[in-house]
């Protein structure tokens, strides 16, 4: 047997049943990828059969058009054959210094309101002054393990929860972010398993996951969005997070950073949050 013809094949056979894949999760027929990349549906439909392996340029432009997040270019990369081209390094690795630097630029001028920067799974990479004295007002946050992680404090019942205002709507706007901000709106196993643990949780409802529930939420007429509210010596904090991603990443690590930013929703809010971090700041 040619060993060259089993290396060619195998790969080819791979490549062929993720282009399918991600194919599928984007709902594009191969007539709509054709016209999208540039390449003939006739050369796609021989990838996905594994009779053909493109060029490494042909298979970045499917990718591209595909919307495939950086980390699953690279899967790709492997099974085509080709060596990955965007770096896995860490978040914090040196490559990475000028992006951190602006993150914490970022942080710090967000005081005296809590920002942190987190991965793709919602760990907590970086924060500024304010958001562990923030959440220090209302748990000890130095009995939580590293990494923290955002949802499982808003949703541990020895956690955030207990002081969370209307905390099954909080829960189901919270899941639903999951979905719609996860990197290339694609759910991998990482992801699932965490929401898998937050669905074992008491109280948490597996119909959360569905859109609908979302829907079916009551609308504020005074509210543009769904206020993450605080309770706080009986008295409810209302706040609301403008999300960031970094712009034209080439990295892994680029790409899955978020920076989370908590605004006051109301005066009210705004005034009793400056109090309560004057008054932390100060014990």
């Amino acid at each position: 047997m040619n060993p060259t013809t089993t290396d060619t094949r195998s790969p080819a056979s791979d490549l062929g049943a993720l282009m399918r894949h991600w194919r599928d999760v984007r709902g594009t027929s191969q007539l709509d990828l054709s016209l999208d990349a540039g390449v003939s549906q006739r050369h796609i439909s021989f990838i996905e059969g594994g009779r053909s392996v493109p060029s490494r340029q042909t298979l970045m432009d499917l990718a591209q058009a595909l919307d495939i997040p950086l980390r699953e270019r690279n899967t790709l990369l492997l099974a085509a054959g080709y060596a990955p081209i965007y770096p896995e390094g860490a978040w914090n690795a040196q490559e990475m210094q000028g992006v951190t630097s602006a993150l914490a630029r970022m942080l710090r001028q967000h005081e005296p309101f809590p920002a942190v920067v987190m991965d793709r799974y919602w760990n907590v990479l970086m924060t500024n002054e304010s958001a562990p004295r923030f959440f220090n007002c209302f748990i000890d946050m130095s009995a939580r393990s590293s990494p923290r992680n955002l949802l499982h404090l808003m949703f541990d019942p020895q956690g955030m929860r207990p002081f969370i205002a209307d905390w099954e709507a909080v829960a189901t706007s919270l899941i639903q972010r999951v979905y719609r901000e996860s990197v290339g709106r694609v759910i991998d196993e990482k992801t699932r398993e965490l929401l898998d643990a937050l669905l074992d949780y008491p109280d948490v409802q597996a119909e959360w996951k569905s859109p609908k529930a979302l829907s079916a939420l009551p609308v504020s007429p005074t509210m543009p969005v769904i206020p993450l509210g605080f309770v706080k010596d009986g008295r409810v904090l209302n706040y609301f997070s403008m999300v960031a991603t970094v712009g034209t990443p080439q990295t892994v690590a680029a790409q899955e950073l978020r920076i989370e930013c908590m605004f006051p929703a109301d005066e009210a809010s705004e005034v009793r949050h400056v109090a309560l971090m004057r008054e932390a700041a100060a014990t």
